[in-house]
């Protein structure tokens, strides 16, 4: 008999942590496996935001946090939603969590009711489903394919709003596909919801500051919207702080004091001494950084370096993205093909094919919403990359 609930049973597992455990249990077992499929940075943390964690060890910050965050954190988030992004925040609209993905799923549960419509962009990441599931609402999906650079129009966006839509949710820089919307692409977006002021948008922007291509815009810079805009960002990637597990939402007063409200009932505030890094980093200005500007100079070397590559490989299509640390390919020249007895229908075929035969490690698109391509992550050494897309060529190649 299963006992358990239908919500877990109906709850998928996050794929792209799914191959990551299979690549660590192989190389548990002695195999040289690359993994390609985990979106974390292989930098780490500043020196001075390490610095400022020791520092609030040494001055007993180890009791209770305010739920939604201290409120220097919080003042420190404000300001650089104003320095970086131009946006007029005060500190009561924004509410820290452990990890950006808690203040998404803190969102999502706060807005939509069973039976609500969710627009999301495909490609999309894996866990803007599996969040709407547990929130009994019904995701709708709007493709944008590899030859519009993944994305979506603002005409299809309202094609497929209906009144039963409740909330718009999309990352730029994108995870999977690195796509980075425009200024005039956001404010095209900016006017379909303006005449559909029952919708919502969440924006996903834990990659601001991975941007190959100058200034990130967020659509909150748009008034006639903002107030119905929810921002989603943390520290995780910008600052190579996976494991300090902090995110943070700015948003209108009554949604920040609903997320409050939920997260006092689920975890309460995030972990201290992080939270006092946290002010240090946020407090740093990007654009003066040597560490971040180190970082996205790395990573747009290893995505040209990647995509010529690739590129030699005959059948797989690839765009160039404008940010984050991911290509997103389309392989549909090898569906149908086969080694020896093992036939490949889909991308997933692909992925498992790839990670058995050569030991390389990365996502099916399908977990994107996206069945036609693979997830590859950059962010690791160029010696790695080059590897570990040589296997890949390798495998491609017994494809007949």
């Amino acid at each position: 008999m299963n006992y358990l609930s239908d919500r877990i049973n109906l709850l998928a597992e996050s794929e792209t942590l799914a191959m990551t455990r299979r690549s660590r249990e192989l190389r548990e077992q002695g195999f040289d496996v690359i993994n390609l499929s985990i979106g974390e940075p292989d930098f780490d943390t500043p020196f001075h935001v390490k610095e400022a964690a020791k520092e609030a060890i040494d001055q007993n910050y180890s009791h209770y946090t305010p739920v939604p965050g201290y409120p220097e954190l919080r003042q420190a988030i404000a300001n650089k939603l104003k320095r970086d992004n131009g946006l007029d925040y005060k500190a009561e609209q924004i509410v820290v969590s452990t990890g950006a993905k808690q203040s998404l799923a803190n969102a999502i549960l706060c807005l939509v009711n069973p039976g609500d419509e969710v627009l999301i962009p495909a490609p999309y990441w894996v866990s803007y489903k599996e969040i709407i599931k547990l929130a009994g609402a019904k995701g709708v999906f709007i493709e944008g394919g590899i030859h519009a650079d993944f994305k979506v129009t603002p005409e299809q966006i309202e094609t497929a709003i209906t009144p039963e839509t409740k909330l718009f949710i999309f990352s730029s820089p994108c995870n999977p596909s690195g796509t980075v919307y425009t200024f005039e692409e956001l404010k095209a977006f900016s006017e379909v919801f303006a005449r559909h002021p029952h919708v919502f948008v969440i924006s996903d922007e834990i990659y601001e500051n991975i941007n190959f291509i100058g200034l990130h815009h967020s659509i909150a810079s748009f008034g006639n919207i903002k107030e119905r805009v929810i921002i989603i960002n943390g520290l995780s990637k910008g600052f190579a702080m996976t494991g300090w597990r902090l995110g943070y939402m700015a948003a209108s007063k009554e949604i920040a004091a609903a997320c409050d409200k939920l997260q006092g009932q689920i975890t309460s505030g995030a972990c201290s001494i992080t939270q006092r890094a946290a002010i240090v980093a946020m407090n740093t200005d990007p654009a003066e950084s040597d560490d971040i500007k180190r970082m996205v100079d790395a990573f747009r070397y290893r995505r040209d370096l990647a995509i010529s590559l690739l590129r030699e490989i005959p059948g797989v299509k690839i765009n160039v993205p404008d940010g984050a640390f991911y290509l997103f390919p389309d392989v549909t020249a090898y569906f149908g093909k086969s080694f020896g007895d093992r036939v490949i229908f889909s991308g997933s075929d692909l992925c498992d094919y790839i990670l058995d035969t050569v030991y390389v490690a990365i996502v099916p698109g399908a977990a994107f919403g996206s069945p036609d391509c693979i997830r590859i992550s950059y962010a690791t050494s160029e010696d790695t990359l080059r590897e570990a897309i040589s296997r890949i060529s390798e495998a491609f190649s017994k494809l007949k």
